[in-house]
């Protein structure tokens, strides 16, 4: 990926940050984002940079402001040049019944899952289709095709992402650029292992124990899904040899799915 350039949004920490370090160690220069402190996110970016010689930024912005958005990209393409690779993994998770859910969280939810999603490809293809190349992978989830309590704004905002996913796909079919989406299971991100250690506290259990027992109970595999693979499988989705797979969603979900 020596001399392609990647933005991936949500990628400070977890599962963004472990595939923009697969797409930095392919050759792929990469804008890291989050909402981190500013220092924070440099930090990130410079080590990606030298350890993997490419070049990095960082990039605060929020992704609930679509005005935003809009200068994020202009930031980045000026600072790393035109972007081939966008990834959004972004996310905010509210757990409530549908009726304690706000108004103010379920709009955030769909701007920062969704509606981000859509003004990062708008703004980004036309350029993607003048080069003739270009990626774009949305994460989206088990629970884009499956349900679960208390969680409507991330259900459906996943769920969402796959039908975005394919209707762009169809869009730029035979211009070069793919469009395609990844649905992981339970990979134990810092936030999901800081919940499972609160929860297994709560039970006086043994942090080992309760987290094998969640993924077994998910899991056909017994196994979280690592973040290493999610990264790899994007790596692929990003190179030479996927020219021919676009509209796909990939269950990265230890069996999950077919269980």
């Amino acid at each position: 990926m020596k001399g392609r350039t990647a933005l991936v949004t949500g990628s400070t920490d977890g599962l963004g940050l472990a595939i923009a370090e697969a797409l930095a160690k392919a050759g792929a220069n990469v804008a890291i984002h989050g909402l981190a402190e500013h220092t924070t996110g440099q930090a990130v970016a410079a080590r990606l940079a030298e350890q993997h010689s490419v070049e990095t930024l960082f990039d605060g912005t929020n992704l609930a402001d679509g005005a935003a958005i809009t200068a994020m990209i202009e930031r980045i393409q000026s600072g790393l040049g035109a972007l081939d690779i966008v990834v959004h993994n972004a996310v905010v998770r509210h757990f409530h019944p549908v009726e304690e859910y706000s108004p103010e969280e379920w709009d955030q939810a769909l701007a920062v899952n969704l509606t981000a999603a859509f003004h990062i490809a708008r703004l980004t293809l036309p350029g993607m289709k003048a080069r003739a190349f270009g990626r774009i992978i949305h994460l989206s989830s088990i629970y884009g095709s499956r349900g679960i309590a208390d969680r409507i704004g991330y259900v459906t905002t996943k769920t969402a992402l796959l039908g975005m996913t394919r209707a762009i796909a169809l869009e730029v079919a035979g211009t070069g650029v793919t469009c395609n989406a990844l649905c992981p299971g339970s990979v134990l991100t810092p936030a999901i292992r800081d919940r499972l250690e609160k929860a297994a506290a709560a039970e006086g259990r043994a942090f080992a124990d309760y987290a094998r027992e969640y993924a077994a109970k998910r899991h056909p595999t017994g196994e979280f899904v690592a973040p290493e693979d999610v990264g790899a499988m994007a790596v692929f989705l990003c190179g030479p040899h996927s020219s021919g797979v676009t509209g796909a969603s990939f269950q990265m979900d230890g069996g999950w799915q077919a269980a």
